[in-house]
């Protein structure tokens, strides 16, 4: 198991599991497997991830604040309880519009 990995069968709140820090990209890795991972992220307000490709299917889960989401460059403006899905190979940015955290699950193929 990762160090920074939640362990098994633990119950927490995602608002909680992850905090801001000034300036920053906080993460955090809930599970990594062969098949996918879950991270959690909190980012401050206007940074970002630049424009990047993965080689498999993510879903981002907002659950706090709000931030654009390129996906081959248009423009998703998400919120606290909004989610999406980046498809594989696909560019895609993301960029905090104010503080947001958000969960990605990635599905590897």
């Amino acid at each position: 198991m990762n160090e920074n990995q939640f362990p098994a069968s633990t119950v927490f709140r995602l608002s909680e599991s992850v905090v801001y820090a000034d300036a920053s990209i906080v993460s955090k890795t809930v599970i990594k497997k062969n098949a996918g991972n879950i991270s959690l992220f909190a980012f401050a307000k206007n940074e970002g991830l630049s424009e990047h490709t993965a080689p498999f299917d993510a879903m981002v889960y907002v659950f706090d604040g709000q931030a654009e989401i390129l996906i081959n460059k248009v423009p998703y403006v998400l919120s606290k309880g909004e989610m999406i899905i980046m498809p594989a190979d696909v560019p895609h940015a993301v960029k905090a519009t104010e503080d947001f955290k958000m969960m990605l699950v990635m599905i590897k193929q």
